[in-house]
């Protein structure tokens, strides 16, 4: 990864404020915590969820962050192949070109054709101007070879120059998210992006922004996993109609920005023992009867194929309830964010305490 680019980021237990009055109807049903009730070996909703524009999105994506530019063309041709059909990108990822080299192969090959796939990508913070939106996604669908997006979103609450570093104060200015947001729906309007959505949003900021919206963000794609189970946020998400989607998954064990230890968790483990599957098919399953879509990347072509055998088979309640047990960490606090000349002066004013 480039250092010009930090990519990811997500939210501590305050009081929620919702709008007594959304502005939309909330088309996603709410959410029954029980395997049984919710997700039941064999059912639609386990190879996908519907979003509030009507669109399916995959209930498993291919992540490609932290993906090497020589390897991830590779990765996302393998992935197709097995059976993927979500392909999670950005542009801040600086790999987006390869990925676009995938795709073309795909499709000349006859594998897939581009209604079958949903492609995701990102808008970074130094493109937040309403007039740098659209370039930035004509960049995007440049680089991929595509014609359109199937899900664009806001990657982050927090802006900096354009053309300038994350890294360094100076660059830091305040965000104006209706602005932006505004842009994003301009695009959904012409088509360019099928759906729209935000990343790593506190309840408080998405509930800001579904208040002003015309357009309901589809997405809030934030750290989850059983180690950062996210509770608070899912419950506004499912009253809301805004669809969880899971970045960091198996808590990307061996990055330098995250390196969690889920998959060596004693509870992961042993419900793995029981049911016969392995630790990271349980960590990604319990975010799909979570009703959360998941973004596991690998380029392993033996565990890329391994993560997508989690839609048949489903974790009883009794070893469910257990996941409740294991110790909350958020891995990825977006500490390089926090600084006194920013417009976020400490981790709990930018994750509006859920941290």
């Amino acid at each position: 990864m480039r250092s010009r680019r930090i990519n990811r980021c997500p939210t501590k237990q305050r009081k929620l404020q919702v709008p007594l009055e959304l502005p939309f109807r909330p088309r996603q049903p709410p959410f029954m915590p029980s395997s049984s009730d919710c997700m039941p070996p064999g059912a639609e909703m386990a190879t996908g969820f519907v979003l509030n524009t009507g669109a399916k999105i995959p209930s498993v994506g291919l992540g490609t962050w932290q993906s090497d530019p020589s390897v991830v063309g590779e990765a996302v041709y393998a992935a197709v192949k097995a059976g993927y059909r979500h392909i999670d990108c950005a542009s801040a990822y600086d790999n987006e070109k390869e990925v676009g080299l995938a795709l073309k192969k795909l499709f000349e090959e006859g594998v897939v054709k581009r209604e079958d796939l949903f492609i995701t990508s990102q808008l970074w913070c130094g493109h937040h101007a309403p007039e740098d939106v659209p370039e930035a996604l004509g960049d995007s669908l440049n680089d991929l070879q595509l014609e359109y997006l199937d899900l664009y979103l806001i990657q982050l609450p927090f802006r900096v120059k354009k053309g300038t570093n994350i890294g360094n104060a100076e660059n830091y200015i305040p965000p104006d998210i209706p602005a932006t947001w505004g842009a994003m729906e301009k695009l959904h309007d012409a088509g360019k992006a099928r759906a729209i959505g935000v990343s790593n949003f506190s309840s408080k900021k998405l509930g800001d922004l579904l208040s002003v919206a015309r357009i309901p963000a589809a997405v809030n794609q934030v750290e989850c996993h059983p180690g950062w189970q996210q509770s608070k946020l899912h419950t506004f998400c499912q009253s809301t109609g805004v669809h969880l989607s899971a970045y960091s998954p198996l808590s990307s064990p061996g990055s330098k920005w995250m390196n969690g230890k889920v998959l060596k968790d004693p509870i992961v483990i042993s419900v793995a023992e029981k049911l016969g599957k392995t630790p990271a098919q349980v960590a990604l399953r319990w975010n799909i009867q979570m009703g959360h879509g998941v973004l596991p990347k690998s380029v392993s072509e033996e565990r890329i194929k391994q993560n997508l055998d989690v839609n048949d088979w489903s974790i009883p309640d009794d070893l469910l309830a257990k996941f409740s047990e294991i110790k909350q960490v958020r891995l990825l606090t977006c500490d390089f964010i926090v600084n006194p000349d920013s417009v976020y002066k400490t981790l709990d004013e930018f994750w509006d305490g859920e941290i």
